[in-house]
């Protein structure tokens, strides 16, 4: 297998609020015709450090793929750096400058002077036209290796990567297909997943697995090569049914879907309706539930209540009940949730009760302490939870468990029917 290595240059990425997506975005186009990226390197506009990564990088990878630095002013030093790393002079193309200025007549804007920078390209290099900007890329091929010169604008990157790039580094790939699945998982832990599967993917070395643990669910990555596409998926589907079996109803999708776009299709297919009580989460849920586009047809109505006051008024939850058990317990979730219910007429009422931090916890009722109610017509259950994090995670996490416990009390009920 090929190898590869991107380079992100350009001093913005250094600070944080600028983050390198182009990488991502080349890591799977390489991934899916069989080239392996092993090194992301992020280089300021330093020269000398940038010509240091680009030869190392030349010396111990396949392909090279350098991204950003190409504008026309003084701190867009991945020209003339390219070149010294490759041991060639730049020179200046009138052919190129011609194209350059063609785009600015299509614009209708005079061409600043500075621009024609952009026109010195890497002496018997290949130049990749952008219809999409100024900055022309580039591609050298040095001892059997290629070194790609990409500009940053991801609108001006993409497509010069996949019409002049991509074809080239297909064939030096040869025929191999590599394809992907993610199985997410709800309610488990990252020891007790990798525990359960363990004697399942360490039989096979393709696909290759890999499980992560994101801010409130299990990822496992299963990636296959093969030399048809439909073998690839064959090896996919194999595996992903031998895992997805083991686990049973913690596993919420093996289609890479969100847990709200998994509970859409569950209350979609069944003709469903749901509403939605929160206090701690402060209407997170609400907001991914209805980050799926098609939403209205089920979701109809969302209340946060975070006061007691709101939680009486809004939710008719009985100011008796919160005096004797406070406002953090089963029995406001469950009230918050038959309340919501009832009020919007659904199917459906979910709610969620707790102490999101960084204050306001007690020796009994601590930080992270958690009450999820549920509701519909044949019965009202609350779980408890006791999570971890800061305020964000917490939240975040509660999220993820009140649509996780909805979607498994919606299947036990397909069961029982």
């Amino acid at each position: 297998m090929l190898s590869a290595e991107i380079i992100a240059v350009g001093s913005e990425l250094l600070t944080p609020t600028k983050a390198d997506t182009n990488s991502l975005w080349l890591t799977e186009k390489l991934n899916e015709i069989g080239i392996e990226v092993k090194l992301k390197t992020v280089v300021g506009d330093d020269e000398a450090r940038l010509e240091e990564t680009i030869k190392d990088a030349l010396r111990r990878s396949d392909v090279v793929i350098s991204t950003g630095g190409l504008g026309p002013t003084e701190d867009d030093v991945t020209r003339q750096v390219s070149a010294r790393a490759v041991g060639k002079e730049l020179i200046f193309r009138e052919d190129v400058l011609a194209e350059i200025s063609e785009r600015f007549r299509q614009i209708k804007r005079e061409m600043p002077e500075i621009n024609k920078r952009q026109a010195f390209v890497i002496d018997s290099a290949e130049v990749l036209s952008n219809p999409n900007g100024s900055a022309p890329g580039m591609l050298f091929e040095t001892d059997g290796k290629f070194f790609v010169v990409l500009p940053g604008p991801p609108r001006e990157l993409k497509p010069m990567f996949e019409n002049y790039i991509l074809p080239k580094l297909r064939e030096k790939a040869g025929e191999i297909f590599v394809k992907r699945k993610i199985i997410r998982v709800a309610g488990m832990g990252e020891s007790a997943v990798d525990e359960a599967i363990a004697p399942i993917y360490l039989q096979y070395q393709n696909p290759q697995t890999t499980i992560l643990f994101n801010r409130s669910e299990i990822e496992i990555h299963l990636a296959a090569q093969a030399e048809t596409e439909s073998e690839a998926d064959r090896l996919l589907e194999e595996v992903a049914e031998k895992i997805a079996d083991r686990l049973g109803i913690a596993v919420f999708t093996i289609s890479d879907q969100t847990m709200e776009q998994v509970i859409g299709n569950l209350l979609t297919e069944e003709n469903k309706t749901l509403s939605i009580a929160e206090s701690c989460t402060g209407g997170l849920i609400s907001e991914r539930i209805t980050e799926v586009a098609g939403a209205s047809r089920y979701f109809i109505e969302g209340v946060i209540a975070y006061a007691n006051e709101a939680k009486i008024r809004a939710l008719n939850v009985p100011k008796e009940l919160i005096e004797a058990h406070g406002a953090v317990s089963g029995e406001v979730a469950e009230a918050m949730a038959k309340g919501v219910r009832e009020r919007a007429k659904t199917d459906f009422g979910i709610s969620v009760t707790g102490v999101a931090g960084p204050g306001g916890g007690t020796a009994e009722k601590p930080v992270g302490l958690v009450f999820i109610g549920f509701s519909n017509a044949a019965e009202t259950k609350s779980i408890k939870m006791n999570l971890p994090g800061d305020r964000y995670l917490i939240r975040w996490r509660a999220s993820q468990a009140a649509l996780d416990f909805l979607r498994r009390k919606m299947l036990k009920n397909l069961t029982t029917e």
